[in-house]
């Protein structure tokens, strides 16, 4: 059974970025997993852990080739060291296929020094690793073969007099300790910006050497016009790209693979997302850190069932979980990548000739997504739920659907 046992709140920043430390108490012996970092703590009894993000640039000497950032660095303290048996730090990297071909290790920093120490086990979100002692530690991986990234896009926006529109683009990789880093920049520059909340995650997996250009509709100046992509997590100053449009007008912004042609991300940018700044700015937001309980697991390769078990303030007043609404089904399809057909006509049962007459009727992706999607829970009825997406996703779905149907269970 799984169960939420704790929860603690933390501040935000104005711009949406978490307050830290983080701080958790753990009653009992058991795995639990944080919702907004992703890390897995396993205990063998009562204990208070504070954790926080750290940036990797402050270290980029430590991380020595062939060895790279692998995802988020944590600096991880705990009141009954012994008590914390393993730490399972969450990844940025898409192992498709090529799983064999990677190597998964920790960089542990101790004082002015450094020791890469064996990881205990890897899944496709997830390194654990076995706790030696307490200090700064994060992921890293050795690929034989090109590294493709799950990534992000984050949007801000000058905030000034002039009726012009002026904005800043940052393309990283879906790993915290990277945003952190772009919001610490955003935060000292000698400019003023606001957080455009718009769905960050790349709908293709980003590839480290290959070309991307930023297109803007209407047309827009943006410099420079192409990036290479590289992961900038030991960069102390984060590359961007600069819009600016004329015209305070409504207007879309994509990224688009060179080498392909195809669409990464895209969004659609009006006056309503900045023009309540000004009202807004001086509000301090709290965030709600939820710790579950996890099942025990021989390996974490065998992906385990995340989903908890609603306590009764989270549900209707009759106890029964809402059924997905439109709103939440769009968000879950704008995540899926390419083997999104696949994975409907393995975990959810649908059938081929659906999926194709849904992309027979309608051209873009994402709606052919979202079509596939109610189709499921419109045949689930009442177990049309998060949680059930959840149990028929899990094995074969990205990390950050499973991280948004948690979002929506809780």
């Amino acid at each position: 059974m799984t169960l939420m046992l704790s929860v603690c709140e933390v501040g935000s920043d104005v711009d949406g970025s978490w307050a830290e430390p983080f701080v958790v108490q753990l009653d009992a012996e058991g795995t639990y997993q944080c919702s907004l970092t992703g890390l897995i703590f396993e205990v063998t009894g009562a204990v208070k852990i504070t954790y926080s993000l750290l940036s990797w640039s402050k270290y980029a000497n430590l991380v020595e080739k062939p060895w790279i950032v692998g995802g988020p660095l944590f600096d991880v303290r705990c009141d009954s060291a012994a008590a914390l048996t393993s730490i399972q730090f969450p990844h940025s990297l898409c192992l498709g296929d090529h799983g064999a071909g990677m190597a998964f290790k920790v960089l542990h920093i101790k004082g002015e020094g450094a020791a890469i120490e064996p990881s205990a086990d890897y899944s496709a979100s997830h390194v654990k690793w076995l706790v030696s002692s307490l200090s700064p530690v994060g992921p890293l991986i050795q690929s034989q073969e090109p590294v493709q990234y799950h990534g992000a896009v984050i949007l801000y926006k000058v905030v000034d007099e002039h009726p012009s529109l002026s904005f800043r683009v940052y393309v990283a990789t879906n790993n915290d300790s990277f945003i952190k880093d772009i919001s610490r920049a955003v935060k000292h520059s000698n400019k003023k910006f606001v957080k455009i909340d718009k769905p960050p995650v790349c709908q293709k997996l980003l590839q480290k050497g290959k070309r991307y250009r930023l297109v803007c509709e209407p047309e827009a100046e943006i410099t420079p016009e192409e990036i290479e992509f590289v992961d900038g997590s030991l960069l102390k100053l984060k590359s961007y790209i600069e819009v600016y449009l004329e015209k305070p007008d409504d207007f879309t912004l994509s990224l688009v693979e060179l080498e392909s042609d195809a669409t990464v991300w895209k969004a659609k940018l009006r006056e309503s997302d900045w023009i309540h700044y000004d009202q807004n700015k001086n509000e301090q937001k709290r965030s709600a850190v939820s710790v579950k309980k996890r099942k025990p697991a021989i390996s974490i390769l065998e992906e385990e069932e995340l989903c908890s078990k609603k306590q009764k303030t989270g549900n209707n007043g009759d106890g029964i979980e809402p059924k997905l609404t439109d709103q939440q089904l769009m968000v879950i399809a704008k995540l899926f990548g390419r083997q999104w057909r696949e994975i409907a006509i393995e975990c959810l049962q649908m059938e081929m000739k659906d999926i194709e007459q849904i992309q027979a009727t309608e051209e873009e992706v994402n709606i052919q997504k979202f079509l596939v999607l109610s189709k499921w829970r419109d045949r689930e009825q009442s177990n049309g739920t998060a949680e059930a997406l959840y149990r028929s996703l899990h094995e074969k779905a990205p990390y950050e659907i499973l991280q948004a149907l948690q979002g929506f269970s809780s």
